[in-house]
Protein backbone atom coordinates (compact mmCIF):
# COMPACT_ATOMS: atom_id res chain seq x y z
CA UNK A 1 0.00 0.00 0.00
CA UNK A 2 1.38 3.81 -1.03
CA UNK A 3 1.91 5.82 2.15
CA UNK A 4 -0.12 8.85 2.28
CA UNK A 5 1.88 11.77 1.29
CA UNK A 6 3.36 14.34 4.03
CA UNK A 7 1.47 17.58 2.30
CA UNK A 8 -1.21 17.66 0.26
CA UNK A 9 -0.89 19.21 -3.44
CA UNK A 10 -2.80 22.73 -2.19
CA UNK A 11 -0.39 22.65 0.65
CA UNK A 12 2.59 22.06 -1.31
CA UNK A 13 1.51 25.32 -3.78
CA UNK A 14 1.03 27.38 -0.43
CA UNK A 15 4.65 26.05 0.56
CA UNK A 16 5.98 26.98 -2.60
CA UNK A 17 4.35 30.55 -1.95
CA UNK A 18 5.79 30.89 0.79
CA UNK A 19 9.46 29.89 -0.59
CA UNK A 20 9.16 32.93 -3.03
CA UNK A 21 10.15 34.98 -0.38
CA UNK A 22 11.09 32.92 3.18
CA UNK A 23 12.27 35.48 5.61
CA UNK A 24 9.53 38.28 3.94
CA UNK A 25 5.77 38.41 5.70
CA UNK A 26 3.20 37.87 3.49
CA UNK A 27 -0.62 38.30 3.95
CA UNK A 28 -3.25 35.68 3.56
CA UNK A 29 -4.77 37.42 0.24
CA UNK A 30 -1.36 37.64 -1.73
CA UNK A 31 -1.00 34.16 -0.52
CA UNK A 32 -4.79 32.97 -1.91
CA UNK A 33 -3.87 35.46 -5.25
CA UNK A 34 -0.70 33.18 -5.62
CA UNK A 35 -1.85 30.12 -5.07
CA UNK A 36 -5.73 30.50 -6.63
CA UNK A 37 -6.55 28.76 -3.24
CA UNK A 38 -9.80 30.15 -1.41
CA UNK A 39 -9.72 31.51 2.11
CA UNK A 40 -11.57 28.20 3.30
CA UNK A 41 -8.55 25.88 1.70
CA UNK A 42 -6.06 28.42 2.83
CA UNK A 43 -6.40 28.99 6.16
CA UNK A 44 -6.87 26.09 7.29
CA UNK A 45 -3.63 25.25 6.02
CA UNK A 46 -2.18 28.19 7.31
CA UNK A 47 -3.10 27.19 10.85
CA UNK A 48 -2.11 23.41 10.38
CA UNK A 49 1.28 24.83 8.84
CA UNK A 50 1.96 27.22 12.27
CA UNK A 51 0.52 24.65 14.70
CA UNK A 52 3.45 22.10 13.53
CA UNK A 53 6.07 25.15 13.72
CA UNK A 54 6.51 25.25 9.55
CA UNK A 55 4.99 28.66 9.80
CA UNK A 56 5.21 31.90 11.87
CA UNK A 57 2.16 34.33 12.24
CA UNK A 58 1.44 37.47 13.89
CA UNK A 59 -0.96 40.58 13.36
CA UNK A 60 0.59 43.51 10.98
CA UNK A 61 1.44 45.96 13.17
CA UNK A 62 0.25 49.28 11.17
CA UNK A 63 -2.57 48.34 9.19
CA UNK A 64 -3.69 51.29 6.96
CA UNK A 65 -5.85 53.79 7.93
CA UNK A 66 -9.52 52.62 8.00
CA UNK A 67 -8.43 49.22 7.24
CA UNK A 68 -8.66 45.90 9.69
CA UNK A 69 -5.63 44.20 11.08
CA UNK A 70 -4.27 41.57 9.09
CA UNK A 71 -2.89 38.42 10.17
CA UNK A 72 0.74 38.18 8.31
CA UNK A 73 2.75 34.31 7.68
CA UNK A 74 6.61 33.21 7.05
CA UNK A 75 8.35 30.06 7.08
CA UNK A 76 9.99 29.37 10.24
CA UNK A 77 13.78 27.94 9.43
CA UNK A 78 11.81 24.42 10.24
CA UNK A 79 9.50 25.20 7.74
CA UNK A 80 11.76 26.38 5.25
CA UNK A 81 13.43 22.53 4.85
CA UNK A 82 10.78 20.45 5.44
CA UNK A 83 9.23 22.79 2.49
CA UNK A 84 12.40 22.69 0.32
CA UNK A 85 12.55 19.13 1.00
CA UNK A 86 9.01 18.32 0.27
CA UNK A 87 8.87 21.02 -2.74
CA UNK A 88 12.18 18.25 -4.26
CA UNK A 89 10.46 15.22 -3.68
CA UNK A 90 7.47 15.87 -5.19
CA UNK A 91 9.01 17.23 -8.20
CA UNK A 92 11.90 14.86 -8.32
CA UNK A 93 9.24 11.57 -10.04
CA UNK A 94 7.27 14.33 -12.36
CA UNK A 95 10.89 15.56 -13.61
CA UNK A 96 12.10 12.42 -14.00
CA UNK A 97 9.43 11.16 -15.86
CA UNK A 98 9.57 14.20 -18.26
CA UNK A 99 13.21 14.04 -18.75
CA UNK A 100 12.91 10.07 -19.76
CA UNK A 101 10.23 10.75 -22.00
CA UNK A 102 11.21 11.62 -25.77
CA UNK A 103 9.87 14.94 -26.73
CA UNK A 104 9.45 16.38 -30.57
CA UNK A 105 12.12 18.84 -29.86
CA UNK A 106 14.74 16.20 -28.61
CA UNK A 107 13.67 13.40 -31.03
CA UNK A 108 14.34 16.26 -34.20
CA UNK A 109 17.56 17.17 -32.45
CA UNK A 110 19.05 13.18 -32.01
CA UNK A 111 17.15 12.29 -35.41
CA UNK A 112 14.99 10.05 -33.53
CA UNK A 113 10.99 9.98 -35.15
CA UNK A 114 8.41 9.59 -32.62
Amino acid sequence: MASRPEFSAQTLSVLAALCDQPSQWQHGYALARQTSLKSGTLYPILIRLADRGLVEACWEDEPRPGRPRRHLYRLTAAGLANATGALASAAGPAATRAAARPSADRAAIVGVVS
